[in-house]
């Protein structure tokens, strides 16, 4: 029904924007992994709502609880079900919209396919579900171990954008702003420009880049299940995405071959190089052991406060404001959500190549 990823490493997410709980199970996580809370939250702090001037104003610590699969701080290897309980729903703030669909939103959609819908902030629809994303990734994060970095940040908002970087920005680079953007002057621009959509009602959307280093040559599956494609597919069932490249992306396109080609050389310490890495990190769908670097857009945020038409269930013209917490600007708390979506991905695949060679 939609609601599980991966094959080995595998997780089930529950739970709605304004139900009691959100959270996940986890099947699959090997026995021996120390494991408590305090590996969980901070991600979760990350992703949280009401951080800053530019988020929502929903207040939810998002205090996890590890329920199952624990054992004296270790993994038991059964599943582990984390919960997240939902402290500040205002679900009276969406009563209007369960008689109209909002533009862009998964009202319509959901109607159409169950033909019944929880308008309480969309629901399961809502990027509340995301939590329990976050918290399964600190746990891939512990499968795949401290050698593999994941570091996301937000590249563009709007049309600002940042310079390019020759090597993955460091934690504390990317928490320095509220926007997350490791640039400091480009951060205050976005910062700016963000503040001033949401004053007008409105909303943006941009960029987040994604780079990963210390990964093994050989993760990956040929045709189907290649690596790009199942990062492909980790980013796309993100809220709000609307496209994914990696390595030279779409600016490949514009490139000779004798261009976009990774020479192989060795280097002055002997080991393996490929100069620029166009590829990204992925040759045949397989790693190759060089950083992996991809880009996630994100569209603006659907709901604004500006008055827009619509229709509602019984076909009549009508409008719609935005009503309850939203945020102009998904991308600040995106990043985490990017960041878990890689670690699930790649330490499925660390797991099935280590069960079937």
């Amino acid at each position: 029904m939609g609601n599980t990823f991966g094959r080995i490493f595998r997780i089930a997410t529950f739970g709605e924007s304004h139900g009691k709980s959100v959270g996940c199970v986890i099947d699959g996580c090997p026995s021996g992994i120390p494991l408590s809370e305090s590996d969980i939250q901070p991600a979760l702090d990350r992703r949280r709502p009401g951080q800053s001037a530019i988020s929502t104003n929903r207040k939810e610590s998002d205090t996890c609880s590890i329920e199952s699969g624990v054992y004296e701080g270790k993994t038991t290897g059964t599943p582990i079900c984390i919960l997240v309980k939902n402290t500040d729903a205002r679900p009276a703030d969406y009563s209007e919209i369960a008689k109209l669909w909002r533009p862009s939103h998964a009202d319509f959609t959901y109607d159409a396919k169950y033909g019944f819908r929880d308008p309480r902030g969309g629901g399961r629809s809502s990027a509340r579900e995301t939590i329990a994303r976050v918290a399964a990734g600190e746990v891939a994060r512990k499968v795949l171990g401290g050698g593999v970095k994941i570091r996301a940040w937000v590249e563009s908002v709007h049309s600002i954008a940042m310079p390019a970087l020759k090597e993955l920005p460091s934690l504390e680079e990317v928490e320095a702003s509220p926007v997350r953007c490791p640039h400091a002057p480009t951060a205050a621009k976005m910062f700016e420009f963000i503040k001033k959509a949401k004053a007008e009602g409105d909303s943006v959307g941009g960029v987040i880049a994604c780079g990963i280093e210390g990964l093994e040559a050989g993760l990956g599956e040929p045709s189907f299940d290649r690596l790009e494609a199942l990062l492909a597919h980790a980013m796309l069932s993100i809220p709000a995405t609307k496209g994914f490249e990696f390595g030279s992306g779409f600016a490949g396109t514009r490139m000779f071959g004798s261009q976009h080609n990774d020479p192989f050389s060795i280097d002055q310490n002997g080991k393996i190089s490929v100069g620029k890495n166009a590829a990204g990190g992925i040759l045949g769908g397989i790693s190759s052991g060089f950083p992996i670097k991809f880009r996630v857009a994100f569209k603006p945020t659907a709901t604004i406060a500006k008055e827009q038409n619509t229709i509602s269930r019984e076909l009549k013209p009508t409008t719609v404001v935005g009503r309850g917490r939203h945020d102009p600007c998904v991308l600040p708390r995106a990043v985490p959500i990017v960041e878990a979506m890689a670690a699930l991905v790649l330490a499925d695949l660390k797991l099935l190549q280590k069960r079937f060679g």
